[in-house]
């Protein structure tokens, strides 16, 4: 899949995921396979106006090119800008989030407030497209509501402003993650459209990825909620893509990428601010394992390196002596990781 001057290695994309898709998690999903990343939402307002957190949000490093900068953000001049020095910090591409429901984010105007204010979206999608020569992309919703469904307005607005690519999430804004995602809307868009569609929503396992593509026409997958703890979802499509069978990952493999993604998450953060965010992350990583609970109650005190990696050392060996295998425990359908 292309998008626009940059071509990617596949069509598996890790969507931005607010507070989550941080420079640890995108270098196991690209260590993974997946083609493209997205960063957590950026503030186009803190960026302007020197929010050094903000900025943080940003940083980049070559083993995760291509890299989507994702702003939100109301005001043209000020998103404009924004993307300029996401580009300088190192973006591949810039995208515009047209889909956060978030009542904090909305009642700016940003995020999907943006779809029933077409004449603002457009007006910020030309000002971005003028400031930047990088990729422009942007993620949707179906609309605001289950009765508007904004999305093919938007879809052509955004194509006429010079939009590289946009991803939909099929769901409206009331909808939030409840009810099934319309793949029907996927199909409809990428129709209607002449630029790069990549769909999300409800894809939980390889076969879904697949049947998504197939079913819906789209150019390539975006994977969100199925990835959090689960790298391997991406070398399952690939897999499935290549007509092979996905293999489960092994005992050490399993544990390696914990321990990856806690060093990474140190050497990103800092020690305390990391293991104070592994107490709940590494719980992703072993949903439906023997023993998970108690590892999880292990790691609620947790707060230097030595410790984090002495109960993920403990809970391994404890699955080294239990009778039945990690790897018989885990899908080799990309289902859920660790």
């Amino acid at each position: 899949m292309q998008i626009g001057a940059v071509k990617l290695s596949n069509n598996i994309v890790l969507a931005p995921l607010a507070g989550i898709s941080n420079l640890p998690l995108r270098l196991l999903a690209k260590e993974a396979g997946c083609g493209l990343v997205y960063s957590e939402m950026v503030s186009a307002n803190g960026l302007v106006y020197g929010s050094e957190k903000t900025a943080r949000l940003m940083h980049t490093v070559a083993e995760e090119y291509p890299l989507a900068i994702q702003l939100f953000g109301a005001d043209p001049a000020i998103t404009a800008d924004a993307a300029q020095q996401a580009v300088a910090a190192g973006a591949a591409m810039i995208d515009i989030n047209f889909g956060c429901a978030v009542k904090k984010i909305v009642k700016t105007g940003s995020g999907v407030a943006l779809m029933r204010d077409p004449d603002r979206a457009e007006a910020l999608l030309n000002a971005v497209r003028k400031a930047i020569s990088v990729p422009l992309t942007i993620k949707i919703r179906s609309g605001w509501d289950v009765s508007g469904r904004q999305a093919l307005e938007i879809g052509r607005i955004a194509e006429a402003c010079g939009v590289d690519a946009l991803a939909i999430h099929p769901r409206s804004a009331a909808q939030g993650f409840r009810g099934k995602a319309d793949w029907t809307l996927i199909a409809t868009i990428k129709q209607a459209l002449n630029i790069p569609v990549i769909g999300n929503g409800d894809i939980a396992t390889a076969e879904d990825a697949l049947r998504m593509l197939s079913q819906t026409g789209c150019d390539g997958v975006m994977i969100g909620r199925a990835a959090i703890g689960n790298p391997f979802i991406f070398s399952a499509i690939l897999a499935r893509q290549n007509g092979q069978i996905p293999t489960a990952p092994t005992r050490t493999q399993h544990f390696n990428v914990m321990r990856r993604y806690l060093k990474d998450s140190v050497a990103y953060l800092g020690e305390r601010s990391a293991c104070l965010m592994m107490r709940s992350r590494l719980g992703w990583f072993v949903k439906g394992l023997h023993g998970s609970s108690q590892f999880r109650k292990s790691i609620t005190t947790v707060s230097t390196l030595a410790e984090t990696m002495a109960a993920i050392d403990r809970y391994e060996n404890q699955l080294a002596n239990a009778a039945v295998p990690v790897e018989d425990a885990l899908p080799t359908d990309g289902s859920r990781a660790f």
